[in-house]
């Protein structure tokens, strides 16, 4: 699109607002002639008239009508992508309340916001470590990490930053005094480790023989409602735990733990960075975001 283009496309919105060349060349500071030539040259590369003109009226024809409308929605597009521009330009400030997963925050999103306070000095973040899913408008938090599925209100919006990968294991111990199981169903004579909350043990994500991803239920003789003695009660040699990656990756690397079953790691959980939806988004949770994504797209823990 040349420049001559733009100016006319402004020039002509501006008359169809203001109903007249004199209104729109007053709110574009220029002369009504000025105006008039404009929208004739736009009408020219055009080749349609635009305006229906008389001594007493001015209005658009049914082209220009569909044509004014278009117009107004790609000069909402340019003026949002300014603004856009501006935003990213500026420095990260202000008030910053974070709400994160106790274990999987303190070890992997902690320090991404740390990292990030000591970058830029007129951010304040304020960091809640919990497991429970907050109310982000109701009670003040502007960005959230939430792992598993989504089921917010269309209020919020997401970007999905992680997806956590999990083995199955056990302290060698354990496998010595009790066995290696050699499927699934061998893990009916093992001691199982849970994870769970409130009588409910959370399944999961194995691969079968055959090699396909399904859900398997323990029937764990241990239930912990947190990831962290979930890994103290595996090294103890307690028995089998499904961890993931993030949480393990050091023990399997000593040799602490050994993965069970196989030696494949599974995608189990997606972990998205959740906010209040806004038209644009505020540098201070923009610059947040992109970091975590930056740092999860190929996180320590995870490497070979």
């Amino acid at each position: 699109m040349e420049s001559a283009d733009l100016q006319g496309i402004v020039a002509f919105v501006q008359v169809v607002e203001a109903g007249s060349f004199t209104g729109a060349g007053e709110r574009m500071h220029v002369t009504k002639s000025a105006v008039g030539k404009t929208i004739a040259q736009l009408e020219q590369r055009l080749g349609v008239r635009l305006l229906n003109r008389t001594t007493r009226n001015l209005s658009p024809t049914s082209e220009g009508v569909s044509y004014y409308e278009a117009c107004v929605r790609a000069l909402a597009e340019i003026e949002a992508a300014h603004s856009l521009i501006a935003l990213r330009r500026q420095v990260p400030s202000g008030r910053l309340r974070v709400d994160v997963p106790l274990a999987f925050g303190r070890r992997c999103v902690a320090p991404v916001l740390f990292d990030l306070s000591r970058l830029f000095p007129d951010l304040t973040v304020e960091i809640s470590f919990n497991d429970r899913r907050v109310d982000l408008i109701e009670e003040g938090i502007d960005l959230a990490i939430r792992m598993g599925d989504l089921n917010d209100s269309l209020s919020l919006a997401a970007r999905r930053i992680y997806a956590q990968r999990s083995a199955i294991c056990a302290a060698p111990a354990y496998l010595e005094n009790h066995g290696r199981p050699r499927s699934i169903e061998d893990l009916a004579a093992h001691s199982v480790i849970g994870y769970g909350r409130d009588g409910v043990v959370r399944p999961w994500t194995v691969r079968h023989g055959d090699g396909h991803l399904g859900k398997f239920v323990p029937k764990a003789r241990l239930v912990l409602g947190h990831g962290e003695p979930m890994l103290d009660a595996a090294l103890a040699g307690c028995g089998i735990a499904f961890l993931p990656t993030w949480l393990a990756a050091d023990c399997l690397k000593s040799g602490e733990l050994e993965m069970v079953l196989s030696d494949c790691l599974v995608e189990n959980v997606a972990v998205h960075a959740i906010w209040p939806v806004t038209r644009n988004l505020a540098p201070k949770i923009r610059v947040v975001v992109d970091a975590l994504v930056e740092r999860f797209s190929s996180p320590p823990w995870d490497a070979a």
